[in-house]
């Protein structure tokens, strides 16, 4: 699986301001300097990221000396799979479709069901964790069990 500089800064973005959000200060809305120097974000790229998100109903946004950004519901109903389809559209593609568009035919016909299985796996995990695990560090048991092992970080 490959992700995006875009998902990445997207998702320590909202994890930045899921934490914000409860702790000393909350309530008030964050600037996109604040979150882009806490994540060492380059600033430019961090405000259309944010555009982005507030595009798609992740985040709020509010101008003016007192302006920043704060997401929009609470980080534990915000999945990491909403935020990665926001930013890049789709879980999985191959060649730029869907697997179900896929036609294969002859011996690599069933490479089609290994990619829906991918994504399948891909969307059980990122739909499992959410923007408030990730902020808090307390992630799912299932993720754990599986970052735990040896095979999985190779």
């Amino acid at each position: 699986m490959r992700l995006s500089a875009r998902v990445d800064y997207a998702l320590r973005a909202t994890a930045e301001l899921a934490a914000t959000a409860s702790g000393p200060g909350r309530g008030r809305p964050v600037t996109a300097e604040q979150v882009a120097r806490a994540q060492e974000i380059p600033p430019k790229f961090l405000e259309s990221i944010l555009l982005q998100l507030r595009r798609g109903g992740i985040v709020h946004a509010q101008r003016g000396p007192e302006g920043g950004y704060w997401l929009a519901r609470p980080a534990d109903e915000i999945s990491l799979a909403e935020v990665i389809r926001v930013i890049d559209g789709p879980l999985a593609h191959i060649r730029g479709q869907r697997p179900e568009q896929l036609g294969y035919h002859g011996a690599a016909r069933a490479l089609q069901e290994v990619w829906i299985a991918l994504r399948a796996s891909e969307r059980e995990i990122l739909e499992l964790v959410t923007v408030a695990d990730v902020a808090s560090g307390a992630l799912p048991t299932r993720v754990t069990e599986l970052a735990a092992d040896p095979r999985a970080w190779t």
